[in-house]
């Protein structure tokens, strides 16, 4: 910081890089590093070298927010997929952070990513079943394929008829049930006979 202040901005850089060892952390040495480009106003190497590590948080959600606070020009979308190459293999965790922020078309990309959790995309179909509907369908039915494919802890008839009913309700709110419900016939169909969602939805699937 002393080689900063003195305008001796490239060696403060290459001096904070040299300190990186097992017993400093890496955080610290990317927000100092982070901090000086920024106030060289080299904003977009600042993202790119340091940002996206340096402003990791708590929560995958609060950690998208304080690097779109501090960097509000780049895209959210944008953002939202440099942050998840940072972590591979597990881009269904940044779901939640997609959908509290709005991103709905990633928000079902990141689910269909990897196996996550048919309550959260159950979750997702209740909880925008009203100001989304489309999106709440489409979760709905993923949920759905889920659950069929054996995924999820402990689930229950329970959970396949949540997922239905709020599937449901989305795709009339979107005057789309009868494409939605022949989109959950197939489901069961592919299933097969004694499938999990099958035996709990078949009445009501050939209604």
């Amino acid at each position: 910081m002393a080689l900063a202040a003195l305008g001796r901005k490239a060696e403060a850089i290459q001096d904070a890089e040299s300190c990186r060892d097992p017993w400093t952390p890496d955080r610290e040495v990317d927000a100092i590093c982070e901090e000086i480009l920024l106030s060289s106003g080299l904003v977009d190497e600042a993202y790119t070298r340091y940002g996206l590590r340096a402003n990791q948080a708590g929560t995958y959600l609060a950690t998208y927010r304080a690097v779109a606070k501090k960097y509000p020009h780049r895209k959210p979308a944008d953002v939202l997929a440099d942050l998840v190459a940072t972590t591979p293999g597990q881009e269904a965790k940044w779901f939640a952070a997609a959908k509290d922020i709005g991103l709905y078309d990633e928000v079902l990309a990141l689910a269909r990513s990897g196996p996550g959790d048919p309550r959260t995309l159950t979750r997702a179909a209740r909880d925008l079943a009203e100001r989304q509907p489309d999106f709440a369908a489409a979760a709905g039915v993923l949920a759905l394929e889920r659950l069929a494919q054996g995924y999820g802890y402990d689930v229950t008839g329970a959970d396949v008829w949540a997922a239905y009913q709020h599937t449901m309700r989305a795709a009339e709110r979107a005057g789309r049930s009868d494409e939605v419900r022949e989109r959950i016939r197939q489901l069961a169909a592919s299933e097969g006979p004694g499938g999990f969602v099958t035996s709990i939805l078949a009445r009501e699937l050939n209604r």
